[in-house]
């Protein structure tokens, strides 16, 4: 198969399914460990690996990378509750959430 750039053998990237894949990432954090969204640094490495594995029009290092984000993501958001808890602050930036108080937030 041959792209009109004269490329062989490589199917073209399709934006949509790789944004929405991001965006499923993003949302499954956000959802499950939004702490982690207080410390996007950690991410960083990811979202590079993502990039590059969209730069080569590589699917499956795409995934794998989006897969590391969100492990990276959910094992932030567990040190930080760790620590929260450690300090006497509970689950849910302060409020007690997850120390069998209920948040109002």
């Amino acid at each position: 198969m041959s792209r009109p750039d004269g490329a062989v053998g490589v199917e073209p990237w399709d934006a949509e399914w790789a944004a929405a894949r991001a965006a499923e990432a993003l949302r499954y954090l956000g959802t499950h460990y939004p702490e982690c969204l207080d410390a996007p640094r950690v991410l960083d490495e990811h979202e590079e690996d993502a990039y590059e594995a969209a730069v080569r029009g590589d699917k499956d290092a795409y995934l794998e990378a989006f897969r590391c984000y969100m492990r990276a993501g959910r094992a932030e958001a567990l040190r930080i509750v760790g620590v929260r808890r450690e300090k006497g602050y509970g689950g849910c930036a302060g409020c007690g959430e997850g120390l069998g108080n209920r948040c109002d937030i």
